[in-house]
């Protein structure tokens, strides 16, 4: 019984590594007025057109969202869904897992896929039927991120910023620490024309670097990156002529191993709700993690 309540544990909370990944990366940027990154009339530099992105992002509210993320030999994964920012993090997203470690545990559990349904003070994962029947017949795994913050010292308290903290304007604000954004060039993505930003953080160096974000935006970012292990994190950003994200990249070095990521948005103000699951048929993470004694066997999955 132990051994079978730590293997569901360490999925659990390897489900915690990936759902928090997807948060991060599942960051965007939009607004609803201006042509002012795009290639429309008015010609800004980089700097003042990613500022101009940053704080028009604060207007949008919702997009549809596609992505594709590897991190080492821990996961690659698919995500398609849609999320909305307007008032904290919100939104479902359908995750398959193509390979690495987490999928083969994902396979053994009885699946390849699931749906994620992020919520202001927590989310939830919806897991097999197999794994239902080591829960109580629960399919839904919830996630305080409270919780979070308690699980794994420093690593917790990254899982619970990362995904409070995934605001739509995260790789505009990530390019803006970096110090060296550039405009690489115009560039069609989508069949849509779009202006090409680049530029790479070097975590060391951010305390040096004459920021374009506030104090407190740069700790909390060197904090997060740090955190998690990152050392370098090189993102390219694609803004089409209304001012709108519509394609992100995101390469990482990080104590997993390299992680990559490309993202497509579209369908701004698309219509997005997100409701808690049915009680009845939810787990809470923080009681499975009592039942399965100790936390650390189940910690390494996710390192």
């Amino acid at each position: 019984m132990k051994s079978t309540t730590a293997r569901r544990t360490g999925l659990s909370i390897a489900v915690v590594a990936a759902l928090t990944g997807v948060a991060a990366c599942g960051s965007s940027d939009g607004d609803k007025g201006g042509k002012a990154a795009g290639g429309g009339s008015i010609h800004l530099s980089p700097i003042a057109a990613l500022r101009s992105v940053e704080k028009s992002t604060d207007n949008a509210d919702s997009a549809k969202v596609r992505s594709t993320t590897a991190m080492g030999d821990l996961m690659s994964m698919k995500a398609d869904g849609a999320l909305t920012w307007g008032d904290g993090l919100k939104g479902n997203l359908t995750i398959t897992y193509t390979g690495g470690r987490l999928a083969e545990m994902m396979r053994k559990a009885g699946t390849s896929s699931m749906e994620a349904r992020y919520l202001p003070d927590a989310y939830y994962a919806h897991m097999s039927d197999a794994y239902a029947q080591q829960t109580g017949g629960k399919h839904w795994l919830k996630y305080s991120y409270d919780d979070l913050a308690k699980l794994g010292g420093a690593s917790g308290s990254y899982m619970k910023d990362q995904i409070q903290t995934a605001t739509p304007n995260q790789s505009v604000k990530m390019l803006l620490a970096s110090g060296d954004v550039k405009k690489v060039g115009e560039e069609t993505v989508a069949g849509a024309r779009t202006t090409h930003y680049s530029g790479t953080v070097d975590v060391a160096d951010l305390a040096d670097k004459t920021s374009n974000l506030g104090a407190d935006q740069m700790a909390a970012l060197k904090k997060q990156l740090s955190q998690a292990g990152v050392t370098t994190d090189t993102v390219d950003i694609w803004i089409n002529d209304d001012n709108l994200l519509v394609k992100k990249t995101e390469k990482a070095d990080t104590a997993n191993g390299t992680m990559t990521n490309t993202t497509y948005y579209s369908d701004y103000g698309v219509k997005v709700s997100a409701e808690a699951p049915p009680a009845g048929d939810t787990k809470d993470f923080a009681d499975l993690l009592k039942s399965g004694g100790t936390v650390a066997g189940g910690t390494g999955t996710s390192s």
